[in-house]
């Protein structure tokens, strides 16, 4: 809330006539300071991110780590280690091991394993880096997805955009350093999976649509010039400079940033989803011209390259869809041609405009799906449940040594038997990328240095070119 100096204040600014001047300029300085970032620890691979995030739970033994041993196993009863563990939904004595009726093929120069469901993304294998063995211990939607974009399961904690905003600051002061895009439905979490928790919340993610108005309420009122709003900004940060001088309350100086922020927004927001200028291959290439399921989440992946190119530091894009218990080879037709040209093309047009090696490209979700089916469902109509214990996300550009599949899994893909990496690990790995030692990145909260990593987490070094 913004609190309205008294007489005696309104009085004295007026008469200071310097001060007046000086003040004027405030908003150029605090978005210079935005503007021109953070120092790192060490020197940075990675300078962008774009964090596709698909909420649901994607069935790792369908797109990412080929079992064929499920093949000759399929219908039979899951083995007895996998019937100690209690499920939310599944009853495991009365499941059945469940194939995949997709096929695997190697691509590439390195011979990547990726399903024939996604043939687009499979040419870019020689970018990719496939991790097989991540694993947490989350069985629920809500507490995994914040687990995987906050480092805890409980609410209330920065997110990954969140921390790199904090630490790296801003690449320009037009447009808000963390962006998020959502196609049709946002994560169980809601704004907690973009949220800021305890750091400032100019670090938050802003919410930015695909199509019409990038964000409510952007532009200027009717009768209202930019000059006339410019004026207006400047007017209302001296007015709360002079309250911060007397409260020392510094959220005020947070404030002023962001007033400033919306403000360059309005001028260079508004067209950011406006693809006139992009050329018609540019679009066929997307597929910005599907069907409107489609094309929502092909535009996003349009908007963040357009968002890289204007210095956005973290853009996530969020597609809820994943969460397979039933009809799960019904729906996976559907769900993987949705996404498979656009990240395809958003690779590829990166790479093709020399932003590839500077922008760290993450396809995540919150967890895998189980080898073996819901409970007993007719084969048609079966489903996959939850399984955190051992599931696949993959990193391409942005200092990632692509072409590779890091970690095992067993021949069910129900435990890692080589190089697990925790959600931790692949958080530190992330901060690394960006140059940030994340036992160092820390923000104090209640008295206690909190971190993304929590008190663990370890660099994996064979992931890093």
């Amino acid at each position: 809330m913004l609190t309205t100096p008294q007489p005696g204040n309104r009085r004295h600014f007026l008469a200071t006539q310097a001060g007046f001047l000086g003040l004027v300029g405030l908003s150029q300085l605090l978005a210079g300071e935005q503007a021109k970032g953070k120092s790192t620890h060490f020197p940075a691979k990675a300078k962008r991110c774009i964090f596709i995030f698909l909420a649901g739970g994607i069935s790792q033994v369908d797109l990412f780590d080929p079992k064929p041993a499920l093949n000759n196993l399929h219908g039979k009863s899951i083995p007895e280690s996998m019937t100690k563990v209690k499920f939310a939904f599944t009853d495991p004595k009365k499941s059945f091991l469940m194939r995949s009726p997709y096929q695997f093929q190697k691509h590439g120069k390195s011979g990547l394993d990726i399903s024939d469901r996604l043939p687009q993304i499979a040419s870019c294998a020689d970018d990719i880096a496939i991790i097989r063995s991540m694993h947490h211990n989350s069985f629920a939607h809500a507490q995994a997805e914040l687990f995987s974009l906050t480092g805890r399961e409980t609410a209330g904690h920065p997110t990954n955009g969140a921390w790199l905003s904090y630490g790296l600051g801003s690449m320009n002061d037009e447009l808000p350093a963390y962006v998020t895009l959502i196609t049709q439905a946002a994560p169980v979490s809601r704004s907690l999976t973009w949220g800021s928790g305890y750091l400032p919340a100019q670090h938050a993610g802003v919410l930015l649509r695909e199509q019409g108005d990038a964000m409510h309420n952007l532009a200027h009122p009717d009768g209202v010039t930019f000059e006339q709003r410019r004026r207006q900004i400047d007017t209302l940060q001296a007015l709360d400079k002079l309250h911060h001088q007397e409260t020392g309350d510094d959220t005020i100086l947070e404030r002023l940033k962001n007033y400033e922020l919306a403000f360059q927004m309005q001028r260079s927001a508004l067209t950011l989803n406006k693809f006139d200028d992009e050329k018609p291959s540019t679009l066929e290439a997307y597929g910005t011209n599907r069907h409107y399921d489609e094309e929502s989440f092909s535009r996003n992946c349009l908007l963040a390259r357009r968002l890289v190119e204007r210095g956005v530091r973290f853009i996530s894009i969020m597609h809820r869809q994943w969460d397979t218990h039933k009809d799960h080879y019904e729906i996976y037709p559907s769900l993987c041609r949705q996404i498979d040209q656009p990240i395809a093309a958003l690779l590829k047009d990166l790479k093709q405009r020399g932003l590839l090696d500077s922008t760290l490209v993450v396809f995540a979700s919150e967890f895998g799906r189980t080898p073996f089916t819901q409970n007993s469902l007719p084969e048609a109509h079966a489903g996959r449940d939850h399984h955190p214990f051992a599931y696949s996300l993959w990193m391409a550009g942005g200092g990632v040594k692509g072409g590779q599949q890091y970690g095992e899994t067993d021949d069910f893909g129900w435990n890692i038997t080589r190089d697990p990496v925790h959600l931790h690990d692949f958080h530190a790995t992330m901060l690394h990328l960006f140059g940030m030692d994340h036992t160092r990145l820390t923000a104090k909260h209640q008295g206690l240095n909190h971190r993304l990593t929590d008190q663990a987490g370890k660099v994996i070094h064979p992931l890093i070119a």
